[in-house]
């Protein structure tokens, strides 16, 4: 996440303070709402008990979930955290990913919560109130701030989960991944992709979902990794199809008139098949010939 501005970071510190979180946890949950264009949040933070979901109009969901006065602050703090993010420019862009499983099945035992605080004050005293000061400090001249390459400009769709971040560019047919900081760059060919899923149980793998149904996406052709284009595999030189030991009129003895034309249309026969160069064909043809 870039750096906080001297405004944005006194706004995390009050909100921290009035929610009774963290400032670390705080700004872990802004990240997961930014991620989820302001509407929702994928999170993972101990002082949320652990991985849960937040969602615009009243869906929370933790894995203690019998634990409805958390559930309610996680609300509270995502709600709040969302009205921030709403007034802050070039946050917020058009689509989401929306497909997200952990462990091959989704959050399993969790709950949902319909709203617990989700109108208290602490709601309507922090994010709404911030106006359009810039909450980071701006990127540095030159730069955009995106982590994906420039000449892509805007995603289609942004999302974020477990340290993995995606950029969908629909029109460029492009899927750019960030893993531990290693970008790559994926070729959609002809997918529409309509939401990504991640399996942490399987080895990590990611899925997307298309008009041809669930894809991986290690099946894609990769474009690049970190600006670098895939090196093409060495290919050897095949050994040719047929080398002769040594030319096959050698052992041919004098011939007539005609056995010279028929020797000749037999030589031009082996030079179609490839077995004779023109240059060989050339020199045999010119030899007979000349015992005429």
């Amino acid at each position: 996440m870039r750096a906080l501005s001297p405004a944005g970071q006194a706004l995390i510190n009050d909100i921290a303070q009035r929610h009774g979180f963290s400032n670390d946890a705080v700004l872990s949950m802004l990240e997961s709402v930014i991620n989820g264009n302001g509407s929702m949040a994928q999170f993972n933070h101990p002082e949320f008990a652990g991985a849960g979901q937040w969602m615009r109009g009243g869906m929370t969901m933790v894995s203690d979930m019998f634990n409805n006065y958390l559930k309610g602050r996680v609300d509270s703090l995502c709600s709040e955290l969302s009205n921030v993010v709403a007034n802050q420019p070039d946050l917020v862009r058009s689509g989401s990913f929306q497909s997200q499983s952990q462990n091959g099945g989704g959050y399993g035992g969790q709950s949902q919560s319909s709203g617990g605080w989700g109108n208290n004050n602490a709601q309507q005293q922090g994010g709404g109130n911030f106006g359009a000061a810039s909450l980071f400090v701006p990127p540095a001249p030159g730069t955009s701030g995106d982590w994906w390459p420039a000449d892509l400009r805007w995603p289609n769709s942004t999302g974020a989960q477990n340290g993995v971040r995606y950029a969908y560019f629909a029109q460029a047919r492009r899927l750019v991944i960030d893993v531990g900081g290693t970008v790559t760059v994926y070729d959609t060919l002809d997918h529409q992709i309509g939401g990504f899923s991640q399996q942490q149980s399987v080895g990590g793998t990611l899925s997307f979902s298309s008009q041809y149904g669930l894809i991986d996406v290690a099946s894609l052709p990769v474009v690049s990794s970190n600006g670098v284009p895939p090196q093409a595999p060495f290919s050897p030189a095949p050994a040719p199809a047929y080398a002769p030991a040594q030319p096959v009129w050698d052992a041919a003895p004098a011939a007539p008139q005609q056995d010279v034309f028929a020797s000749i249309e037999r030589l031009a026969d082996l030079r179609a098949k490839g077995i004779l160069s023109d240059d060989e064909f050339a020199a045999k043809k010119a030899e007979l010939l000349s015992r005429l």
